[in-house]
């Protein structure tokens, strides 16, 4: 082979050699983890990203553990703002009347109920309409309009004993001294929200309509006055001055 052959075939095998050199430290340094000098440390295959966690819209508020602190909206009582009405009251009867009228029945509600304060003041009222409510609201109105105030003892009882009669009711009341109040049917809710203790009452009558027990009840506290037993004891103790000035006097 002529020496210019050799020549050129040595300049060919150069280039091969080198590209066969580069081609192996690419694949060794793949096997190695060898890291190109022109590739950034950040950009490497094996390191693992950063998490980056979410930020939380409230993560930033300080809670209070629950249970402690004052409370946003604190649930009120039902009776709290809730004015205390002026008189106790019970419902004694409730009736549905029909009336019959062209085309049919007409219903309305008749209710009877007792009101008191429970400091001697008692009343009953009756009232009517299409609907129950209405028909307490009247019955509340008539019962204020025939309020009594009854003369009470030192211990919230009556002074001596009183009877009355209304329609077919009568009714005897008496004071019962350390028994407490001993009454029935619509009878003992007058003596209740009248405030009455130590009072014994006494049906002497076969009805057995509320209405008329209570408002007979209510008639006879209404006849007591608070000076009789005063001027029953002056009048006992003038009968007696005068019968002894008459043994005197037989005597002289």
């Amino acid at each position: 082979m002529a020496p210019e052959q050799k020549q050129i075939a040595k300049e060919k095998e150069i280039p091969q050699q080198e590209l066969a050199a580069e081609g192996m430290n690419a694949v060794t340094g793949a096997v190695t983890g060898a890291v190109p000098a022109e590739t950034p440390v950040a950009a490497t295959a094996g390191a693992p990203a950063a998490a980056v966690a979410p930020r939380r819209r409230n993560q930033d508020r300080d809670r209070a553990p629950q249970g402690t602190g004052p409370r946003r909206n604190p649930r009120r009582s039902r009776n709290e703002g809730k004015a205390r009405p002026e008189f106790d009251q019970k419902i004694i009867d409730i009736r549905r009347v029909a009336r019959v009228v062209a085309g049919g029945r007409r219903f309305n509600f008749s209710v009877s109920i007792v009101i008191g304060d429970r400091k001697g003041s008692v009343g009953v009222g009756l009232g009517k309409g299409g609907d129950t409510a209405l028909a307490i609201e009247k019955a509340l109105r008539n019962a204020k309009k025939n309020m009594i105030k009854i003369p009470v003892t030192k211990t919230m009882s009556i002074p001596y004993e009183i009877s009355a009669k209304f329609g077919a009711s009568k009714v005897s009341f008496m004071p019962t001294p350390g028994r407490g109040v001993v009454a029935g049917s619509s009878v003992r809710s007058v003596i209740e929200l009248a405030g009455l203790k130590d009072v014994g009452a006494k049906l002497r009558s076969s009805p057995k309509n509320s209405l008329n027990n209570a408002r007979v009840a209510v008639l006879a506290l209404s006849r007591l006055t608070p000076h009789r037993r005063s001027l029953m004891a002056r009048a006992k103790n003038e009968q007696k001055v005068a019968a002894e000035k008459a043994v005197a006097e037989k005597a002289a």
